[in-house]
């Protein structure tokens, strides 16, 4: 099943990282449970450009599912462009969208991937509305 990705979701991020030889599995292509490797580190990335700290505290977001749409198959060396774009911002949830393309070709994306992203309150395990200085920064 392919998911469908909006048209209109909103770039935040964008990074560059290299395809690692050990990303690589036996059949010579990136396996797939290492696009979601690349997601989460565009998140991070992005998360960690706001100012904000990954590390746990007494609230944090946490991703409540994630998917990936495969187009092309990826292998060692090359480098991925990963755009982190957001969709639909709910009370306590928010869509995040991670493309991603070879440096050598930017235009043709090899998969895209999401995730909904969820904000806790560590204390009582439980969602909680996106305080208001999260929600100024993302706009």
């Amino acid at each position: 099943m392919r998911i469908v990705i909006p048209e209109d979701r909103k770039l935040v991020h964008e990074m560059i990282t290299p395809i690692r030889w050990g990303d690589m599995d036996a059949y010579g292509h990136v396996n797939n449970t290492i696009y979601f490797s690349y997601m989460e580190q565009a998140r991070v990335e992005w998360i960690t450009s706001l100012g904000y700290q990954v590390a746990p505290g007494r609230e944090s977001m946490l991703m409540m599912n994630g998917f990936c749409n495969f187009y092309k198959q990826l292998s060692y060396p090359g480098d991925l462009i990963l755009k982190t774009s957001i969709g639909a911002i709910g009370r306590t949830s928010m869509d995040v969208f991670t493309s991603m393309a070879l440096t050598c070709a930017p235009n043709e994306d090899v998969a895209i991937g999401g995730a909904t992203m969820v904000w806790v309150d560590l204390t009582t395990n439980k969602s909680a509305p996106w305080p208001d200085h999260i929600l100024q920064k993302i706009g």
